[in-house]
């Protein structure tokens, strides 16, 4: 979900855009939006055309397009926006993403733009009608990146990573190469004895130092020519980035050694150094963090590739009599395919001839193969295991379970959390800063450093730009939230919203559905205990075929109870409902009466007799179980007592265990009985019970607990319980395999076990902790070295930091993060 953002209009001119306003029936209606946009802080004209469904809204300077969607709201109609991704290339840091997201927030009628460093994607949601991709591009290329529709980009994307990886080997191999010798010819005057008076008879000063200036330009215009081309028009744009700050700074070593090299006599006595070791030696350590950090970025994405791999290029479709392959793109709705053993299927389905066991488990995390049969449904994506199926297209395209799924995993990885905010602030004005920071160190090194004070200044101001590079900060939050929600999709659980990583990780109280979640959802029969002379299966027979015609649950589930025993099941000569009681049948001429207690009393059935009251007593114990008990009466004699419930997972238990453990409260929200409710809360150990509730009171309930221990997570089934999802701080619904689009919910969990719930709230947590980590790498970094570089630690003790070594240091800086981040992947799930 992206974020909304008050958009402030250039100040220089107006901007009409094009509102659409659905949902208006008559010119009141037009009249009425009308004068609520011209009411608007901002609007200077409002005109609406009921035909078109649309308003034409010229706004005045500092206009607000985010108020015009309230404005609307207020108003009692919606209106309508548009979201477009695009693939950005060419950044490099947490500057260039806030330079990109400036440029397009900048565009009247965009609402939101998120732009994610590590993706390499930018998110932006603009008024429907006023703004295509191609104005977002132009918008994004008016910054000095590149940029692209994402859909158009996806299938080039890796071929593009792979290139770019390639040519950062060679860049940085060819740098590494011709700076060799620079490195050995200055720096090895200094390390091997003897060598600098060898290089002054064998090569002199002159030679030496030409040879080191022709290399060094080479490396500074050769592979060193990426950041030359990008940072030096960002400084003329007044927008300085990364790249900026290593152009900066390795230009000044090269230009002051080239004045040493050719007019020596311009600089202070003492001051007559070179330094091309440096320029050259930051500009190769440069790359290889670039190289090191593109191969690491490759990784974090390997969720979605995954996800893309399951997908066939082709499938074989009938036509007429023959099979045919066809492209995926090009299979509809409708059309029969045939699936192989051992082959992936194509598309969702449902089968019609064949059976087989097909692995889902690349989807729901399922480890078995489930048997497939006719009218059973078939997800694409997934892999028939031993034998032929033909099927029915269903889904295609972008409605199918993977297509959704894909979908999903990207807008998560793409969202920008709560946390992200200070990084924000932070980096809008770093680079500024530092370049300040840089020119302040120069001058105080001029003023009051020792002599040669030119050549101290101008080392530490370069080291303190080389250092002080911002990809860290802007790779932080980014890389572990591709790397954690791409991990947690690989465990059936699917974060529908980036930021409910964090909201997640908030929560102090669990609050879980009853039936369906905890439980299985269907009634069954549990418990059979028969009075002497009163055989079982004959009981459960004629109990059954009296019940066959109720459509209360708990026949239900008797009915199907006797089914499965492969019982004979008699067709009853009398049928009556008794309600409130229970019924009343007559089964192969045998009167039998099935109900509560209170029906067995207006039998004449003594409960409390001497004869009785052993399975009065068993009912008892039923009902304090948890289970419903009902009485069943042949020709007006007490035959047995039957208790049915709706049975708790096998899983549930070791999931409430688990989130136990992981320091939460557990809540259960059910509309069964006080008793009932409590003996499975006692169960399973459950903190709170809110029984008694109707569907339209789990809101209310909701926030009854969130007053009394904060931020909630709550737990549904997704198809009744839609206003609790989206009440909640965080809505999990647990999905039924195909069932997965559930759109009140914040993170659906794909294979139906409520295991997955502390699972997911354990990777949440996992994922939080990793960016807190990453930031406070970055920003320790950063506080701690640039002092350093500036030299904060020479008078006490004269140590001095080398534009080389700050390279290096700021090279590892980013390697660091997103190393850091990719040990997400190696998540255990906490239950499995």
């Amino acid at each position: 979900m992206t974020q909304s953002t008050a958009i402030p209009m250039p100040d220089h001119a107006a901007a009409v855009l094009q509102l659409p306003v659905i949902g208006m029936s008559c010119a009141s209606c037009v009249r009425r939006v009308e004068q609520a946009l011209l009411a608007t802080p901002g609007v200077s004209a409002a005109s609406v055309n009921l035909a078109s469904e649309k308003a034409e809204v010229t706004l005045a300077a500092y206009g607000q397009t985010q108020a015009l969607l309230q404005t609307v709201k207020n108003c009692g109609y919606e209106t309508r926006t548009e979201q477009y991704q695009l693939s950005v290339i060419g950044m490099s840091c947490a500057s260039c993403v806030g330079k990109v997201e400036k440029a397009l927030l900048g565009l009247p009628g965009v609402l939101s733009a998120q732009v994610n460093l590590a993706a390499e994607i930018a998110t932006v949601e603009v008024l429907a009608g006023n703004l295509d991709a191609a104005a977002l591009i132009k918008a994004v290329r008016s910054t000095g990146y590149d940029a692209a529709p994402l859909a158009a980009e996806r299938d080039d994307d890796n071929a593009r990573r792979e290139q770019e990886q390639q040519q950062l080997q060679r860049d940085f191999w060819l740098a590494a190469g011709l700076t060799l010798p620079v490195f050995v010819l200055e720096m090895g005057a200094h390390i091997i004895p003897g060598m600098q008076q060898w290089l002054a008879e064998t090569l002199g000063q002159p030679l030496n130092w030409g040879i080191q200036l022709l290399l060094t330009t080479l490396v500074l215009f050769g592979p060193g020519r990426r950041f030359l081309s990008k940072g030096l028009p960002a400084l003329w744009r007044r927008a300085p980035d990364m790249n900026s700050l290593v152009a900066l700074g390795s230009l000044s070593a090269w230009g002051f050694s080239l004045v040493a090299t050719f007019a020596g006599q311009w600089l202070p006595q003492g001051t007559r150094h070179v330094y091309f070791e440096a320029a050259a030696v930051i500009v190769t350590l440069i790359l290889l963090g670039r190289l090191l950090e593109a191969r690491a970025k490759g990784r974090t994405g390997e969720a979605i590739q995954h996800l893309l791999g399951l997908q066939v290029k082709t499938a074989r479709v009938k036509r007429g009599a023959e099979l045919v392959d066809v492209e995926l793109a090009d299979i509809q709705v409708g059309d029969v395919l045939v699936v192989r053993p051992g082959e992936r299927i194509a598309t969702d389905g449902e089968v019609l001839e064949g059976e087989s066991y097909v692995d889902e488990s690349m989807l729901t995390g399922e480890p078995l193969p489930l048997a497939k049969a006719p009218g059973d449904e078939l997800v694409g994506g997934t892999v028939n295991k031993n034998g032929a199926l033909t099927f029915r297209a269903a889904k295609v395209g972008g409605d199918t379970l993977l297509s959704q799924i894909i979908r999903m995993v990207e807008q998560a990885q793409g969202a920008k959390l709560p946390i992200q905010a200070l990084v924000d602030k932070v980096t809008a004005i770093f680079v500024p800063l530092v370049m300040a920071t840089a020119a302040l160190t120069f001058v105080v090194w001029l003023l009051f450093g020792p002599q040669p004070a030119l050549s101290f200044a101008l080392i530490n101001a370069v080291a303190v730009l080389i250092i002080a590079c911002p990809c860290a900060m802007g790779l932080a939050t980014p890389t572990s939230i591709m790397v954690g929600t791409g991990r947690a999709a690989a465990l059936g659980i699917l974060f529908r919203r980036g930021d409910a990583l964090q909201s997640l990780r908030d929560s102090k109280i669990v609050a879980l559905d009853k039936t369906g979640t905890l439980t299985k959802g269907q009634p069954e029969l549990t418990d059979l205990i028969c009075q002497p002379g009163f055989e079982e299966d004959n009981l459960l027979a004629l109990v059954a075929a009296a019940e066959q015609h109720s459509e209360h649950p708990l026949a239900e589930a008797i009915v199907r109870a006797a089914r499965e025993r492969s019982l004979t099941l008699s067709e009853p000569q009398e049928f009556i409902a008794l309600p409130g009681l229970g019924i009343r049948a007559l089964v192969d001429g045998k009167r039998v009466e099935i109900g509560a207690d209170r029906f067995m009393q207006q039998l004449g059935l003594d409960l409390m007799s001497a004869e009785l009251r052993p399975l009065a007593a068993q009912s008892t114990a039923l009902a304090a179980a948890g289970k419903s008990p009902l009485y069943a009466a042949i020709d007006g004699k007490l035959a047995a007592v039957i208790a049915v419930a709706d049975p708790v997972k096998d899983t549930t238990p070791a999931a409430i265990n688990a989130l136990h453990a992981l320091g939460l409260k557990v809540a259960m929200i059910t509309g069964d009985n006080e008793r009932t409710a409590q003996a499975i809360a006692a169960q399973l150990g459950i903190d709170e019970v809110v029984a008694g509730v109707m569907p339209e009171g789990k809101v209310e309930a909701l926030k009854t607990l969130r007053a009394r221990y904060g931020a909630l997570a709550f737990v549904g089934d997704g198809i009744n319980d839609a206003p609790a999802l989206a009440e909640a701080d965080v809505g999990l619904a647990i999905g039924t395999g195909t069932d997965i689009a559930i759109e009140a919910a914040d993170v659906v969990l794909m294979n139906g076990d409520l295991r997955a719930v502390p699972n997911a709230l354990a990777i949440s947590q996992a994922t939080l902790r990793n960016i807190r980590q990453n930031l406070f790498w970055a920003f320790a970094y950063n506080a701690l070295l640039i002092p350093l570089a500036a030299g904060a630690l020479y008078p006490a003790y004269g140590v001095l930091l080398s534009p080389m070594l700050a390279a290096g240091a700021m090279a590892m800086s980013s390697v660091f993060v997103l190393s850091n981040a990719l040990r997400l992947k190696r998540f255990k799930a906490v239950l499995g």
